[in-house]
């Protein structure tokens, strides 16, 4: 008896054996529907099928193949496989960047998302992805390490002008950042002198930087030397969730802003 790496070679190595095992495991087929679904010949049609019904995947009834309780096992199992193979293959890049120990979710709920990293054309892609995303939403809310002067630009302005509402949460630093600069300083006081916008302050490293933008989930991927390396997001609805216990329980912790303290004083 081959072992069960062998078996997953004998499948692996063959498209049309995944296709005809997909196939089947949905729904019964004739032989000319699964010429026409898969393009392959009579002839290679006639050796898989035989294969298969060798090793107990298929059976077939009058005109119709069909799969039986362990090939549609097995055929479940290797889409799975293929579906976190890909997934993998696209988080390859970025993995490193990623906020693991943050994200309590599988991460085939990735498998989907949109992945944007720079490039020699388009250095800032990541941060242009967010700020496509950030003009359009009604309503935003984020935990980050960093309030960048693109953001809180956008922000300040939509907020001036009902057409957003804001909650964010940010480390400490990141305000002293902004309370620093004179320009920026300035948007801050506007945005926290709307009722659309509210900033608390937290103590403490902060992890990851998530936002989102209505179903939107953002996450924005740093180097350790704080150096944006790329955007994953995402409408996934068990992220959306999984971003909404991070944000909240952030802010949960953290104070409200008042940029009279000494500490942000100019």
């Amino acid at each position: 008896m081959e072992s069960a790496l062998e078996e997953i070679e004998f499948l692996a190595l063959s498209a049309n054996r995944v296709d005809v095992l997909r196939l089947l495991a949905e729904r019964g087929h004739t032989r000319t529907e699964l010429a026409s679904e898969t393009g392959a010949s009579q002839a290679t049609l006639g050796r898989i099928l035989s294969d298969f019904q060798e090793r107990s995947w298929i059976r077939r009834m009058d005109s119709e193949y069909t799969a039986t309780a362990t090939g549609e096992l097995v055929a479940t199992g290797f889409t799975d496989l293929q579906a976190i193979i890909e997934t993998e293959r696209r988080l390859r890049d970025v993995v490193d960047f990623l906020p693991a120990e943050s994200m309590t979710f599988d991460l085939k709920r990735l498998a989907n998302a949109t992945i944007t990293t720079p490039s020699q054309t388009r250095p800032n892609a990541p941060l242009s992805r967010l700020l496509e995303l950030l003009e359009d939403a009604d309503e935003v809310q984020t935990v980050s390490h960093a309030f960048n002067e693109q953001t809180i630009t956008v922000v300040q302005e939509q907020t001036a002008t009902d057409s957003q509402l804001f909650n964010g949460v940010f480390s400490r630093r990141a305000i002293k950042a902004l309370a620093a600069d004179t320009e920026l300083r300035g948007r801050l006081e506007a945005l926290l002198g709307t009722d659309n916008a509210s900033v608390r302050v937290l103590d403490g490293d902060v992890p990851l930087a998530v936002m989102i933008l209505d179903d939107v989930v953002y996450l924005l991927l740093r180097d350790e030397y704080g150096v944006l390396r790329a955007s994953i997001d995402t409408d996934d609805e068990v992220i959306r969730s999984w971003a909404q216990d991070a944000v909240d329980d952030y802010w949960a912790d953290a104070t409200p802003l008042d940029l009279e303290d000494d500490e942000f004083s100019e």
